[in-house]
């Protein structure tokens, strides 16, 4: 792996130098960054000498003059640039061990990266970290970092991450505490092994953390159909205990700092708190507070709806099971409007699992195998569905495959946690 350019943006000192996509930095003033905390440090310089690789395997050096902190205007293919450290555990939980085979190489990917971690919010065990990584991470203080701590037994911690590393949790958050890198944690709830009264003594010793923990997240296991460890689903006692648990942890710190994801409250039939309960959002790639955010978002804009649609739109929403309650809200205050009808496609997961009720897990061919018959002119999906900078599927089915078997135009949401595109798309009807 090296430092790819992926993109040049424009009006940059990249695009003047006439760099592009798929050229390589070998080094910058000599050295060899080995990810994007290398660049931008090597980068807050005002003389830079560079040196290049082009596709064409011709190598040039640039020196260049600018002030301190500009950059150079380029995205790179990874933010790692040398081997990504792997994941040396076996969580009895491990989503990448509970798929098929057939899907796309990078789904298979079991990355435990530290530097990942700070730069993309990444979870990271801790358990592969050597000596140098430590010293760097004093050094540069790269915090926060995002850590699944999921338990601090330090027996049961192994036995759920099979690795005997593991179970120094407490001695690393006793070393994170002492250098001050702050830190967001990561529970993965399993039934059976860490709730409970486990649970109770995981959020009771974060108490000795609380300096440098900005949050905690408690996220349900995910079980697919393909899982081998006879793992136990989420029920209602469950959550309801969770969220309890929480509230007492938190009304103890004397701050929200602890969250339970939005399944819990789904799973326990609880109403979505509001958003003082989830701080500044921190862990929304975890599925916390995401329901939260699209439900203010929504009531914010719905004030400003049309009464009437000058052309037209019939809009088929593709949810999954988790965010059902709240489009079936959105579509029927869009259902008022005249000449709007909207319709929602509560989606299972055949491909994985009636388990798994994430949007961001459904496939392409779900989508065509439960859909097919419904006479459907607009499909709107979410973004999470498709692989980030492609149209595809976990499953490698295109949007282009969906939209001929499905005979329609599907409608590619970017923004998950926000209603403007939707807005959007009522606005082009007036026009």
């Amino acid at each position: 792996m090296s430092a790819v350019i992926s993109e040049v943006l424009n009006d940059s000192i990249a695009q003047e130098l006439e760099l592009q996509k798929g050229d390589k930095i070998i080094s910058i003033n000599g050295e060899k960054p080995q990810d994007m905390i290398d660049y931008r440090y090597m980068m807050c310089c005002e003389d830079v000498e560079i040196e290049i690789e082009h596709t064409n395997g011709g190598i040039e050096i640039f020196e260049i003059e600018k002030d301190f902190d500009d950059d150079l205007g380029i995205v790179f293919e990874s933010a790692v640039f040398d081997r990504i450290k792997p994941c040396t555990n076996h969580c009895i939980f491990c989503f990448v061990d509970q798929q098929p085979s057939g899907l796309r190489e990078s789904l298979y990917i079991k990355d435990d990266d530290y530097r990942l971690s700070y730069l993309q919010g990444t979870y990271v065990t801790l358990t592969n970290l050597t000596q140098k990584d430590r010293e760097r991470i004093e050094k540069l203080h790269l915090g926060p970092l995002y850590v699944s701590v999921h338990t601090t037994n330090p027996q049961l911690r192994a036995k759920m991450l099979t690795n005997p590393k593991a179970a120094n949790i407490l001695e690393d958050l006793k070393w994170l505490k002492k250098a001050d890198i702050p830190i967001h944690a990561q529970i993965v709830l399993c039934p059976g092994y860490n709730d409970g009264e486990e649970l109770e003594r995981t959020l009771n010793d974060f108490v000795k953390f609380k300096s440098i923990i900005q949050s905690v997240a408690i996220v349900p296991v995910g079980i697919t159909k393909f899982h081998k460890n006879n793992l136990q689903t989420l029920t209602k006692e469950n959550a309801l205990h969770v969220i309890k648990l929480v509230e007492n942890f938190n009304t103890k710190v004397k701050k929200h700092l602890a969250m339970a994801s939005d399944e819990f409250f789904l799973k326990a039939d609880y109403p979505i708190p509001d958003k003082k309960y989830y701080g500044s959002f921190s862990q929304l790639e975890d599925g916390v507070g995401a329901l939260r955010l699209l439900m203010d978002d929504f009531d914010k804009r719905k004030k400003k709806l049309p009464i009437k649609l000058k052309t037209p739109l019939e809009l088929t929403f593709a949810v999954a099971k988790s965010s059902v309650k709240i489009f079936n809200k959105i579509s029927s205050t869009l259902n008022s409007i005249e000449n709007c009808n909207c319709e929602i496609a509560e989606l299972k997961n055949e491909f994985f699992g009636d388990n798994v009720t994430v949007a961001g897990l459904i496939t392409g061919q779900d989508l065509i195998s439960q859909l097919k018959d419904k006479n459907i002119k607009k499909l709107v999906i979410p973004s999470i569905m498709l692989r980030p900078f492609n149209n595809d599927f976990l499953d490698n089915t295109t949007v282009a495959q969906v939209e001929k078997e499905l005979n329609c135009k599907v409608i590619i949401i970017k923004d998950i946690y926000s209603t403007k595109e939707i807005f959007q798309i009522l606005c082009s009807c007036n026009k």
